[in-house]
């Protein structure tokens, strides 16, 4: 954090306004600075006060030092350390965002090298909407707290620390841009649990001959589409009055981490013998 002044001329006379700033690194290597406290006009003596203040709250400093914290009314004993006053009435807690679960999910999404991914496939708009950005804030929304895009849209951006990591604002989760950003993954769906699957093998020295499949389903309380993968058929929910689905999953044998998700009609009750390609078209 550091203090930043602006020049403004008023009434023919010069005034110089301050304010503290803190830089702030986001992902791509990029800084942008953040405004945290408005200070006005201050003299001299002020301007130290908030220098030593700013040195003492300052994270980013490299040596550790010792200070002592008084309320504004009270007069400090003599110390050896450094006094800094502060004024109780005048704390405020304001928007607590969640930072530690955001800055995991960033952390996890480097380890499995996600941005070289991405990068070619969800290019920046004309527009400036970056979508890998709206991707990262949706996977991050998806592993902490799961919910509708809309939720998302409404509360959880607001309430998270995902703006500060990203370096967006809020029209980064246009409840739009959401939904175009899910529409745009679909057509690299396999290559993309592909290229998760070689990470695994990476991060975990992972191997594996024999693939183990699972398959299981679920019901819809609504009415069918003319087109699409629900159907009415055999359920083991004891629901055949509603339409079904089939989901399916590949993992590798000895691990149970997913390698790859199926949807596909349901009409029968299952008969495949556990092979993928029979599996979905006999019993899903």
């Amino acid at each position: 954090m550091f203090l930043r002044h602006k020049l403004r001329r008023k009434d023919g006379k010069q005034h110089r306004y301050w304010s503290i700033v803190e830089n702030r690194r986001v992902s791509g290597g990029r800084t942008v600075q953040r405004h945290v406290l408005y200070l006005g006009e201050i003299n001299d003596s002020q301007r130290a006060a908030w220098c030593q203040t700013i040195e003492a709250f300052d994270e980013n400093g490299q040596a550790g030092k010792q200070i002592a914290l008084f309320p504004e009314d009270r007069a400090a004993p003599p110390l050896e350390c450094d006094v800094v006053h502060v004024r109780l009435s005048g704390l405020r807690l304001r928007r607590p965002r969640q930072w530690g679960g955001c800055w995991l999910a960033c952390h996890l999404w480097d380890q499995l090298q996600l941005d070289e991914f991405w990068a070619s496939r969800l290019p920046a708009s004309r527009q400036g909407t970056r979508w890998l950005n709206v991707l990262k804030t949706l996977v991050a929304y998806r592993l902490i707290d799961p919910g509708s895009e809309w939720r998302l849209h409404r509360q959880w951006y607001e309430r998270s620390a995902m703006g500060d990591l990203l370096g967006e604002e809020f029209d980064l989760v246009q409840k739009d841009n959401l939904y175009r950003c899910l529409d745009k993954l679909l057509v690299h769906k396999t290559e993309l649990f592909s290229f998760l699957q070689q990470r695994w093998k990476t991060l975990f020295d992972a191997k594996f001959e024999v693939l183990l499949y699972d398959l299981t389903s679920t019901y819809f309380e609504c009415d069918p589409p003319e087109a699409g993968k629900r159907r009415h058929g055999y359920s083991r929910d004891k629901r055949p009055d509603s339409d079904r689905g089939g989901t399916g999953g590949d993992a590798g044998g000895g691990d149970p981490y997913p390698l790859l998700g199926r949807h596909a009609p349901r009409t029968a009750q299952p008969t495949g013998t556990g092979l993928p390609g029979q599996a979905m078209g006999g019993g899903a």
